[in-house]
């Protein structure tokens, strides 16, 4: 036993293990983020886990080419022991971090966090977010069936719609004039590689900001602070008011990670995961590719938008609603941070998720063969297998069946 004690102190005493546990699990925060609001970061960190562990089981399998990719997802489901499994945990998991990820957004936005001295937080959380819709986008490329073929068909004609440089994006998204195996290829590499990596990147810089400018303190109305005390208050740090995270102020967050597990497995017991649709057929122009549930409002949006408007808003909203997500921090960066004394950011919050689950998507998304390859009244022309065809939306109303 005391050999052991011998060794810790030695390894501790040349990798600093102690130190460093100080510094992160150990660091200080306000007594007052013992809340269950608190608990959305770290359980959006748990998701991000469980996607790279089960997405490296995963790729040990998966064979990213046209010829083999929706083969082997047929295997895992049913020959590969447990994969069926795994694979389930990865669809979930993906599903829960945009969903825990959305919810910290709106907490953090409510509560006033990412005013000074934690702009570069919000930041970096954005990109974090954007990354994430990228990763699941990827993701269902991926799948390589009915759905993700004509899905990425109707994405590369919305990129198609670009002035000027609309074919040499296309060209470059699809690897060619056509959706095939270098297509794959890259999408298999922006999902396991680039994408990964750079939310690995990104989350070790938007922790070491938490921790060097802490968390937030439980907003109370009145409590609004200038600028001055708000900088002596983050230099002092929470040391003498405050508690440390480990083992003080983890267990909300141990008990949330611990529901979040469960949750993974109630749903697979409860509710089927999404199967794989048939194998991809380019001349099967019949078809209703239905996005995960993170992207049916874009559906949902252009299908009600009005003809002469479509092309404006698909090109300009995604860019202004960006802009205004990294500009927030700017626009309102001192003041009052207490939801009860912020209606303007309550009632904003509640009209975007009222929008979101009011938009109403297209019964059926077809895709229709023309002669001369020129646009229809709702849709782009895009080349697939030597033919050109156009995504229309056939409805107005309705989720797809």
């Amino acid at each position: 036993m005391r050999d052991c004690e011998q060794l810790a102190l030695w390894i501790d005493d040349r990798v600093y293990i102690s130190k460093i546990f100080a510094a992160t699990a150990g660091h200080h925060v306000p007594r007052t983020s013992g809340s269950w609001f608190y608990v959305f970061g770290s359980g959006t960190l748990l998701c991000f886990m469980i996607q790279i562990v089960t997405g490296i089981c995963l790729a040990l399998v998966y064979v990213p080419s046209s010829g083999q990719a929706y083969t082997s997802l047929e295997y895992l489901n049913y020959q590969q022991q447990f994969g069926w499994f795994l694979r389930a945990m990865h669809n979930w998991g993906s599903n829960f971090m945009v969903a825990i990820m959305l919810a910290h957004l709106i907490q953090v936005f409510l509560f006033g966090a990412f005013k000074y001295p934690r702009e570069m937080t919000w930041i970096s959380g954005v990109v974090l977010l954007l990354c994430t819709l990228g990763m699941a986008f990827t993701g269902q490329v991926l799948r390589f069936d009915q759905d993700a073929y004509w899905g990425l068909g109707i994405g590369a004609a919305m990129a198609g719609r670009v002035p000027l440089m609309g074919p040499a994006i296309v060209h470059m998204m699809l690897g060619g004039p056509i959706i095939a195996g270098e297509t794959l290829s890259r999408f298999f590499t922006l999902h396991v590689f680039v994408i990964p990596g750079s939310i690995l990147a990104i989350v070790s810089l938007h922790l070491r900001l938490v921790l060097t400018k802490g968390i937030n303190e439980y907003p109370v109305p009145g409590q609004a602070g200038q600028e001055g005390n708000l900088r002596r208050r983050v230099r002092s740090g929470n040391q003498k008011s405050g508690v440390p995270f480990f083992p003080k102020a983890i267990s909300k967050d141990l008990i949330f990670s611990g529901l979040v597990l469960l949750g993974h497995r109630l749903l697979r017991c409860l509710l089927r995961s999404r199967r794989s649709a048939w194998h991809p057929d380019p001349t099967q122009i019949n078809t209703a590719p239905k996005p995960d549930f993170f992207f049916l409002w874009l559906y949902g949006v252009l299908s009600l938008m009005p003809d002469y408007m479509e092309t404006v808003v698909m090109l300009t909203a995604p860019f202004v609603v960006i802009g205004i997500l990294f500009a927030v921090p700017f626009i309102s960066n001192t003041g009052e941070k207490s939801p009860r004394r912020r209606p303007v950011a309550v009632l904003s919050v509640l009209l975007h998720l009222h929008s979101a689950g009011c938009v109403q998507l297209p019964r059926h998304v077809r895709a229709v063969v023309t002669k001369d390859g020129s646009l229809d009244q709702r849709g782009d022309a895009y080349e697939l297998s030597g033919r050109t065809f156009t995504t229309r939306a056939a409805g107005r109303s309705g989720f797809p069946q």
